[in-house]
């Protein structure tokens, strides 16, 4: 199995969109949060011989690093086309080796065009910025598609994401701190880069 620092190392080669969309919220996951994500999602024994589904894939940082732990499937359901060509050149730009090659698929990750219902969910959804409560929906398409599912939300978050997993069948069993380190990327970003504090939630779906 890949070590997280090997992982992170790795992934440092996915490449960042080119024109970020800020109404999707389109950022780039940090390889060392992912790695962080998919190592303890491994040691949960939630990622090899499992089928793994990335919501929102984005530039496909969290889909390409799970192929290195063995799953049997996984798909990358993105809405944004040229998201989707990024994401394909990233996984071959990365090459972790991986027996399992990503299926990215079109869509939107809020209506998941997927007949699964025990699958480990990855997901960086959009924090509300833009939108408020976009994490939400997310949440519902873990719930539909899951037994598990590991998502980051921004800091604040752990409230509403237990509360919203009791009401759903679901109990956070892990939730952990993880720092964005962001650089200027749309106009109306004040500063050229500032630190993010997000949360990390493992939820078990019953």
């Amino acid at each position: 199995m890949v070590s997280r620092r090997e992982l992170a190392r790795r992934l440092e080669s996915v490449t960042d969109f080119e024109a970020p969309s800020a109404d999707l919220e389109q950022y780039l996951t940090p390889p060392e949060i992912a790695a962080h994500l998919l190592q303890f999602a491994s040691l949960q024994d939630d990622l090899t011989g499992r089928s793994v589904v990335d919501l929102g894939a984005g530039t496909g940082m969290l889909a390409i690093g799970a192929t290195a732990f063995s799953p049997t499937r996984v798909v990358g359901l993105e809405l944004d086309p040229d998201a989707i060509v990024l994401a394909r050149e990233n996984e071959r730009r990365v090459d972790l080796e991986s027996a399992v090659a990503v299926d990215w698929v079109r869509a939107d990750a809020t209506r998941p065009p997927l007949a699964i219902s025990e699958a480990t969910v990855v997901s960086n959804p959009p924090f509300g910025a833009q939108n408020r409560h976009a994490d939400r929906p997310f949440l519902e398409s873990a719930r539909e598609l899951a037994s598990v599912s590991y998502t980051i939300h921004n800091e604040g978050s752990q409230a509403f994401v237990e509360s919203f997993a009791a009401d759903n069948g679901g109990t956070v069993t892990h939730a952990f701190q993880a720092t964005f380190e962001l650089a200027r990327r749309f106009p109306f970003h004040e500063h050229a880069s500032r630190e993010l504090e997000a949360e990390v939630f493992r939820i078990e779906w019953r």
